[in-house]
């Protein structure tokens, strides 16, 4: 080749690279700009949230642990700085005054020193807030004893509190639970009983129970039951009894809207409580298998939008649920659920291998819409983007699986599916294709497990 040959072929190549340069800055600035407008929004909404805060509802004088302390409070949280008192050679020093949101309490109660086996009266000795601190996380139960013998100033804050507290109204009043006693090792109800319950009580949440005694109970009660009632629905028990209720859910917002084809977004949020051996619908909303984090999320209104499939075959729909598994997985699932006496670790290596043992591939026909470009916009509906073509595969397949949460456990602790939505982010990529799967195999749908 000569020289000016050469010189050509460099000086493409470097015209390649400068393009490929300019596209990758472009890029950078398109996410620096879209993550200065996020910043902006967020510190507007901390300036509005800081004027509305700034005006002081109470002040007061309590005492936290041994020092007095100087207590204010907002529509938003709760400051208090220590008193010390001035000397003539002391040395001015800043002091850190404490915080605590009122969005992190959940109760508010009189303390009062009673005797043993008095029910009720007693003198004053001050406010206990009843809040949750973050772990990671695990949300943690903890309180702030503010003391203060005056029972009229006492009476005065506990009664603001109150009101403060109750004026939030993604808070629930009234609960409709699920309960499965059967559940993994049968400690649904002792979970209830012990970490659940008791921070219902003091929440002043208020609760109707249904102990499931059947596969399809809680749906029966669905059907019937008065929704308009609760504020919520929680359900206690394993990833089944999760997908059961989910199912009940949708299929009475379909009921109530008369629409028996279209899916509908159900009315109520539905809590959940691990009580099961895997949880991973439980750990993949909350991030831990944790039944107190579950129920401090719930008490506190937290909501966090989650999507879910819909499984049909020959036309007819077969049930709702977060997650399928077919040919491997399903396999080994359903041989495990058949062996509920065993225990669980031995159960799940039993359904391993067994299904490895006479595993052969199946013969599929897959159609699905490709991921999108990861940097299109998540809010706009992939409805209105016109008309997108399907992709068909067909071949011979071990296992499929279908998942619309990341499906985190123990085992998984980065999730089966980690690209899906999780914790109330979109992954745009992944977004389009979950919404619009659709799977024919050709098999029965008896071999299809759900999760």
């Amino acid at each position: 080749m000569s020289e000016p040959e050469e010189e050509f072929d460099e000086e493409q190549s470097d015209s390649v690279k400068t393009k490929k340069k300019e596209k990758r800055s472009a890029r950078k600035m398109k996410k620096k700009e879209k993550e200065k407008r996020k910043e902006k929004q967020v510190e507007e909404e901390g300036e509005e949230e800081e004027e509305h805060s700034d005006c002081v509802v109470l002040r007061g004088i309590f005492q936290l642990g041994k020092k007095s302390h100087d207590v204010l409070l907002t529509q938003t949280r709760l400051t208090w700085i220590p008193i010390i008192p001035e000397t003539p050679t002391a040395e001015a020093c800043a002091l850190q005054p404490g915080v605590l949101l009122l969005r992190d309490v959940f109760a508010v109660k009189v303390k009062r020193r009673r005797a043993v086996g008095q029910e009720s009266g007693g003198p004053v000795l001050g406010v206990a807030l009843f809040c949750c601190r973050r772990r990671g996380k695990r949300l943690e139960e903890d309180t702030l004893h503010l003391h203060n013998a005056s029972a009229e100033h006492t009476q005065t804050w506990y009664t603001t509190l109150k009101e403060l507290l109750t004026g939030s109204s993604s808070r629930p009043k009234y609960l409709k639970v699920f309960i499965n006693p059967s559940s993994h090792k049968k400690e649904a109800v002792h979970i209830y009983r012990e970490h659940v319950a008791p921070l219902f009580r003091m929440a002043d949440v208020r609760t109707d129970i249904t102990v499931t005694e059947w596969k399809g109970h809680a749906l029966s009660v669905m059907k019937e039951c008065k929704l308009d009632e609760y504020d919520g629905v929680v359900c206690i028990g394993g990833d089944g009894s999760v997908a059961e209720v989910c199912h009940a859910m949708v299929l009475r917002a379909q009921l109530d809207a008369n629409s028996p084809e279209k899916p509908v977004k159900p009315v109520l949020p539905l809590g959940i409580i691990p009580a099961g051996s895997t949880d991973v619908v439980s750990c993949s909303v909350h991030g831990v298998r944790d039944p107190v984090t579950a129920a401090l999320h719930i008490v506190l209104g937290h909501l966090l939008q989650v999507d879910m499939c819909s499984f049909s075959s020959l036309g007819q729909l077969v049930c709702f649920g977060f997650s399928a598994m077919f040919g491997f997985g399903g396999r080994s699932l359903a041989r495990a659920e058949k062996k509920r006496w065993m225990p669980s670790s031995r159960r799940r290596e039993y359904a391993v291998v067994k299904t490895l043992a006479r595993l052969r591939p199946d013969d599929c026909l897959l159609s699905f819409l490709p991921a999108k470009n990861s940097n299109s916009d998540p809010d706009q509906d992939p409805e209105l983007e016109g008309e997108e073509t399907w992709t068909t595969n067909q071949g011979l397949y071990l296992s499929i699986s279908i998942m619309s949460i990341p499906c985190l456990s123990q085992h998984a602790p980065q999730g089966l599916a980690p690209n899906t939505r999780q914790f109330g982010k979109w992954q745009c990529s992944i977004d389009r294709s979950r919404k619009h799967v659709e799977v024919r195999v050709h098999q029965t749908s008896e071999e299809i497990q759900q999760l």
